[in-house]
């Protein structure tokens, strides 16, 4: 005997049995009592429980039923595809949920053991069989593989068992169940198609139906309607019956009517409208709506008062899965304010909605709703309530949606539930399974009458157990994640049910005010038990380092939602002194308060947390924190002096100035603090420190705020106060002195400490107040009675630098240029001043004292000054850019180009002025010719400044006077400079496109011979660039220099190819000449030397000899062959005959090298010359013609190597080509001679058989796309192009699937672009004239090959290239 591993199942009334693999059991071991009369099905069904359970448990866990067998059932889920393994059934099963904890758990799923265990007991004990099809109403009924019913009441006892096992042998399995609304009828459909009505009250059978369709076939549905005494059945053929029934004279009669003929299309689902009593009298009940769902399409349909359909709505062109299982759902729905039935439906992965309702006019209309797109394939659709729909995948997991957020809220899997599956009803097995393959696909994945749904419950029928599945209240669901000590998770879900954003809500107030209510008081229950939650998990040893990280998790979360919920009190007085008891929570406390303080959610603390957090900060060096925090806050519970002191210690000058300012309504004391701090060292002349530096700018940013209204570091003065603020602050920059003043401190310190500090921005700062103080006579007071002291302090005191005081009076300058100035200043001053600028004594500053004239000029400064005066001035103290605004302000513009030439910094910047003054519309002639002629006057200074510039501005100014220009220029060098940028090609780089001109050739041969006095390297380049030179001028000049290579460039450009050759020749001779000349003592070091420095002899006659091969090279094209042979033999003679007259050992390195050289020109005039010509000559040669071979060796051997190599390149490449050649047409030969298959037996234009019957031959025609054609439709489509007797084919389905551009193509382009493609690959002509048998189609099994294309002796093929690109 084995022991069952879970000894909780209820299989026995009064105790727990144990499970058994009955082999043969002896009754006398076992000491089993006998039984005289053996118990009946409903006794054994009947025995009470150890515990009865309502629907809803909370107790997951699944009976444990081993000894089940498999029986017949034809049904499998995934968990139970080897149901016939015992050893399967021994695995522990648990639901496993997952879902987003978002949203928390919004399914509560239950085990209804009950009712499970009596499936299991009566399957073991009366051979039931397995569940097959449940319901759910008041009551729960539950069909069984043998043909019973098991009807069970709210506490799971079992009420009624209907029907016999011999019923259930005669009529099948129960394949469908319905409950009528009022629930004292069962409708039970059966395997082998019939249908039975029961009576709940007293379990008498009241109908046998068994001619209401067709037979042979089995009921997939029965459905009750709202109507008593109207129900509809679906067979697995596909039809849609409706079942009236009626009692004639004490006789239950029922009339079947056919809705839906299998033979349109097969209905696999129904389902009608169902409304609860509280909608019984709604305008669309009255016509008794039902839904069919058929393979490709929904119909609506209006039972009464007369059928009529609604709507036909199909899936959709998409292609789907043909196991995708249709599914229908009904559901009350509130839309703007209106309830009516929404219908959701689906077959795949979109769900759709339909809305249904009644106009004020009466009429039906059907709206089509917003689809929803799933990841899944659903098997199973209903709804939960009114926004939330429940479904199940193909992979067996329970998916909870949200329809208007189209959201996924949970994922339960459900595979362990080991689903009941409606398969063999969908095959009609016990029929003889006369479906179609179409509805047999689609009965893999059914389980409609394994899923029922009433009243917001949903239920799960399993092989073994029954699960169900109910929504969650918002409270339950908040306590759930609790237990399982999901604090933050619990807090997060419930400030979404506190703000309305939650999904799938139960139980909570529609009512803002009283929702938010409830919820927070649920919050505040929940901080409390996560504040102890925290204290009791927090690790009480280890490293300081866990246990701040532990607090750093917990305790902002806790701080964040008391200000969400603005319970400022439960956070400081009801949290904070139960974290205090830690102290690592404590500090993580007080840290974490500080971005709440930042970010100005927190305003006000309690008087202890403010205490303790400065404290807190302060020992633990968070001074920046403590700064950050008092700005922010409101400071007044706090002992100022003490927080005064503790600022200005650690240098927290912010929060000082805060305190006293938001403290006391200081708005002095600060500014005493601050310049206590940086008057010593501004006085004694000291370097400021950073510190200071910082010090400084604070109080100068502070001073602008209070006269500005404006609070600081942020915010703004009360107005009531800003008055006084400001005449505080004036009054104290005022003061002669300080209140602590020494006998030497001089008068104004403060004012005599900010213009020290930094001049411009204090006088900034008091612009911007000035700008204030219009209407204001007070304050125009205090304005004027600063400017004197600013004047008097800079004035009176030598410490102040130019730039300095030339702040000031551009300052004062800009104040009385305003239309409303108020301020008095003495002329004299200003005379002062600009006599201290210009002082030619006072060379130092410069440029900065010529800044601060041009800033006092430009903003109108000069209306105070004599013109006159200030020109001569200027003039002395070499202010040219005040002397050039001067002169342009009194249109001397001649002058300024003077100004320009004189200042050093800015001569670049004349050639811009001259050009834009020249360009410009708005001078007159007389202005710009007096400009033009200082120009000219100065040329060669503007040449020597930028020759570059010179010339762009000469030739778009003055192109007619270049000859006079160069005339003037007089001096060798500047010309040559002005020319090159004038003509040589290489230096136009930087001039501008318009700046390029022709010239006579006089000018380019000027620079030719100037060239050849500076760069005579430059010559030949030049030459070959430019073409405006005359030959026989420029030959003699470049004969007059010596330069050889040059004079031979040209002699070759007139014709005189001889000449040139002479020259060069000559030249070379002089070089190895030279260089035989030095002696080996003196050319040994010369080719060790750098060549930066020295450069080789060898080198140069190297170059010489290259210059006189390519010279060679070029005239060999033009010349015949004895006149090349000439020319190439003169070369090599005189490369040779250096070596005749130099054989001396010395001499042995030279002549190797020569040797090299001569090597050299052997192989390029190979090129033009005959090999044995070159042999013979070289041969006759008195160098190498005497004694043995081996002098020529070397050069013969170099002949013959770079002939093999020349063999060796050419064979290397003809291998290339011909294996190149080989492997396309290898490929050609592959694509063009393979096979090709027809995707159907007929032509895809006309929809023929390929064989049509008529009495001459036809072709047909077959693309690689698998799509063919008769080729007199092709060429009625005008889809191919005749070109030298060969048709050019396109396919006509994919050419129209392309688009309407590419069929817009001209025919020779369209014909082009398909002769190359794998899909017009051939075409084939078949004769049809064959027997009647080959006739049947080259589809035909039996003969396989006969009668096909590729069969017929007679077909033709055709081939096109394709690209080598295609295998």
């Amino acid at each position: 005997m084995a022991e069952s591993p879970d000894s909780r199942s209820l299989v026995a009334a009064s105790s727990l049995l144990n499970v058994m693999e009955i082999e043969a059991i002896d009754d006398k071991e076992f000491d089993i009592p006998q039984v005289d009369t053996p118990p009946t099905l409903e006794s054994i069904l009947n025995e009470p429980e150890d515990e009865d359970e309502p629907f809803i448990l909370e107790d997951t866990c699944l009976v444990n039923t081993e000894n089940i067998d498999a029986y017949s059932c034809e049904t499998s889920s995934l968990a139970s595809s080897d149901s016939g393994d015992r050893s399967h059934f021994k695995r522990r099963r648990k639901v496993v949920e997952t879902n987003a904890i978002e949203h928390g758990f919004v399914l509560r799923h239950s085990v209804l053991k009950g009712i499970s265990a009596q499936i299991v007991s009566a399957a073991d004990k009366v051979d039931s069989g397995l569940p097959t099809a449940i319901t759910i109403s008041s009551v729960i009924a539950v069909g069984t593989s043998h043909g019973l019913a098991l009807v069970f009441d709210q506490n799971q006892a079992l009420r009624l068992c209907l029907g016999t096992t011999a019923l259930g042998a005669e009529y099948g399995a129960v394949s469908a169940l319905s409950i009528n609304h009022d629930c004292t009828r069962l409708l039970c459909g059966f395997a082998k198609g019939q249908i039975t009505m029961w009576d709940l009250a007293n379990g008498k059978l009241l109908r046998t139906i068994t001619d209401a369709h067709p037979p042979g076939t089995a009921i997939l549905h029965v459905k009750f309607t709202d109507l008593p005494t109207l129900a509809v059945c679906n067979d697995s053929g596909g039809s849609v019956f409706e079942l009236s029934f009626r009692r004639v004279m004490g006789m239950r009669t029922c009339e079947s009517r056919c809705l839906f003929s299998g033979s349109k299309g097969e209905v696999c689902c129904v389902e009608p409208l169902h409304a609860g009593p509280e909608l019984k009298h709604h305008p669309v009940t009255q016509y008794s709506l039902l839904a069919l769902a058929s393979l490709t399409k929904i119909l609506l349909l209006g039972l009464r008062p007369s059928l009529k359909v609604w709507l036909t709505f199909p899936y959709g062109k998409i292609q789907m899965d043909p196991t995708s299982v249709p599914l229908l759902a009904w559901q009350f729905v509130a839309v703007q304010k209106t309830i009516n039935p929404i219908l959701a439906f689906c077959r795949g992965d979109t769900i759709h909605f339909l809305l249904v309702k009644k106009d004020e006019s009466g009429t039906i209309h059907v709206i089509k709703q917003r689809q929803f797109q799933l990841n899944c394939d659903p098997i199973s659709l209903s709804w939960i309530n009114s926004h939330t729909l429940v479904l199940m995948d193909s992979r067996e997991k329970l998916r909870v949606v949200d329809r208007p957020s189209q959201e996924e809220l949970e994922v339960v899997d459900m595979t362990e539930l080991q689903l009941v599956y409606n398969s063999s009803n969908f095959k009609s097995l016990a029929t003889g399974g006369n479906v179609s393959q179409a509805l047999a696909l689609v009965g893999e994945r059914a389980c409609f009458q394994s899923v029922s749904s009433y009243s917001g419950q949903v239920i799960y029928l399993g092989t073994k157990s029954v699960h169900i599945m109910i929504l969650r209240n918002w409270r339950e669901r908040v306590d759930h994640l609790l237990k399982q000590e999901k604090c933050i998770e619990a807090l997060s879900l419930a400030w979404s049910f506190h703000e309305g954003t939650a999904k799938a809500v139960l139980g909570l107030y529609e009512d803002p005010a009283k929702r938010k209510c409830v919820v927070a008081d649920k919050m505040v229950e929940i901080l409390l038990q996560y504040v102890n939650h925290s204290l009791k998990k927090c690790p009480e040893q280890g490293k300081i380092q866990v246990m701040e990280h532990h607090f750093q998790d917990m305790v902002p979360v806790m701080v964040d939602y008391c200000i969400l919920l603005q319970r400022m009190d439960l956070l400081f007085n009801e949290i904070y002194p139960r974290l205090v008891e830690n102290s690592v929570a404590r500090g993580v406390f007080l840290e974490s308060l500080e971005p709440y303080i930042l970010n100005e959610r927190i305003g006000c603390l309690t008087a202890p947390v403010m205490r303790d957090l400065l404290s807190y900060f302060h020992e633990n060096g968070m001074m920046e924190s403590v700064e950050g925090c008092l700005v922010h806050m409101d400071i007044t519970n706090l002992d100022i002096k003490q927080v005064v002191k503790m600022c200005w210690d650690n240098q927290l000058y912010d929060a000082m100035i805060y305190v006293f300012n938001s403290g006391i309504n200081d708005y002095v004391s600060p500014m005493e603090k601050l310049f206590q701090a940086i008057c010593p060292p501004l006085h004694e002349g000291k370097p400021l420190t950073d510190e200071h530096v910082v010090i400084g700018n604070k109080l100068l940013v502070y001073i602008s705020c209070c006269l500005a209204g404006r609070a600081y570091p942020l915010g703004d003065i009360s107005e009531d106060l800003v008055p006084q603020v400001k005449k505080q602050v004036f009054e104290f920059l005022i003061r002669l002195h300080s209140v602590e003043a020494a006998q030497e401190e001089e008068v104004y310190p403060f004012i005599r400490t900010l213009l020290h500090f930094d001049t411009q921005e204090f006088l900034n700062v008091l612009a911007l107040t000035f700008e204030d103080f219009k209407n204001d006579k007070k304050a125009l007071e205090y304005q004027q009675r600063i400017v004197d002291i600013l004047l008097k302090v800079m004035l009176d005191n030598s410490d102040f630098t130019p730039s300095q005081v030339g702040c000031l009076f551009t300052f004062l300058a800009r104040q009385l240029a305003k239309p409303d100035n108020t301020l008095f200043v003495n002329r004299k001053l200003f005379d002062q001043v600009l006599e201290f600028l210009c002082s030619p004594d006072y060379d130092s500053r410069h440029t900065e004292r010529q800044q601060v004239l041009l800033e006092l000029m430009q903003i109108g400064g000069v209306v105070q000054f004599e013109e006159g005066h200030l020109l001569d001035l200027a003039e002395k103290a070499e202010f040219y850019q005040v002397c050039e605004l001067m002169y342009d302000r009194k249109h001397h513009y001649d002058k300024v180009v003077d100004c320009y030439l004189k200042d050093s910094l800015r001569k670049e910047e004349l050639f811009t002025y001259i050009h834009s003054f020249l360009s410009m519309s708005d001078y007159t002639s007389d202005e710009k010719q007096s400009v033009r002629v200082k120009t000219l006057q100065h040329i060669k200074d503007l040449v020597n400044i930028n020759p570059v510039k010179t010339t762009e501005l000469i030739v778009v100014h003055f192109s007619d006077k270049v000859q006079s220009i160069v005339t003037d220029l007089q001096d060798d060098y500047l010309v040559f400079q002005f020319l090159m940028c004038l003509l040589d090609p290489s230096s136009r780089e930087g001039l501008n496109p318009q700046a390029v001109m022709k010239v006579g050739p006089h000018l380019n041969e000027l620079l030719v011979d100037l060239l050849c006095q500076f760069s005579p390297q430059q010559v030949i380049t030049f030459l070959k660039m430019s073409r405006d030179y005359r030959l026989e001028e420029t030959i003699q000049i470049t004969e007059k220099h010596k330069l050889h290579e040059a004079t031979a460039y040209l002699l070759e450009k007139k014709g005189d190819l001889h000449g040139a050759f002479e020259l060069l020749l000559q030249t070379l001779k002089e070089k190895m000449q030279k260089l035989f000349l030095k002696g080996p003592a003196a050319d040994k070091p010369s080719f060790e030397k750098n060549a930066s420095e020295v450069q080789n002899p060898f080198q140069i006659v190297e170059e010489v000899l290259n210059d006189v091969i390519a010279f060679c090279q070029r005239s060999s094209y033009s010349l015949n062959l004895q006149q090349r042979e000439t020319l190439w033999f003169y070369l090599l003679e005189a490369m040779m005959s250096p070596q005749k007259l130099h054989k001396s050992p010395d001499d042995r390195h030279i002549s190797k090298m020569l040797k090299e050289l001569t090597m050299d020109v052997l192989n390029r005039m190979s090129s033009f010359i005959a090999p044995p010509v070159i042999i013979q000559r070289i041969l006759q040669d008195p160098v190498y013609g005497k004694g043995n071979l081996s002098e020529i060796k070397t050069l013969i051997i170099g002949m013959l190597d770079t002939f093999n190599y020349e063999q060796t390149l050419l064979e290397t490449t003809t291998n290339l080509l011909n294996t190149d050649l080989h492997w396309s047409l290898s490929h050609l030969r592959k694509a063009v001679s393979r096979g090709l298959y027809p995707r159907l037996d007929h032509c895809n234009i006309c929809l023929q058989h390929y064989k049509r019957p008529q009495e001459s031959e036809e072709e047909i025609i077959i693309f690689s796309c698998g799509h063919l054609y008769h080729c007199q439709c092709l060429q009625r489509k005008e889809t191919c192009v005749l070109g030298k007797k060969i048709y050019s084919w396109s396919c006509y389905k994919c050419m129209s699937s392309h688009g309407s551009q590419q069929a817009d193509k001209p025919s020779s382009e369209t014909s082009q672009s398909h002769s190359i493609s794998l899909a017009q690959l051939a075409f084939l002509t078949e004769h049809t004239h064959s027997d009647s048998k080959e006739g049947a189609g080259f589809l035909n099994p039996a003969h396989p090959l006969r009668g096909s294309i590729y069969y017929n002796d007679n077909s033709q093929l055709k081939l096109s290239p394709p690209p080598l690109v295609e295998e």
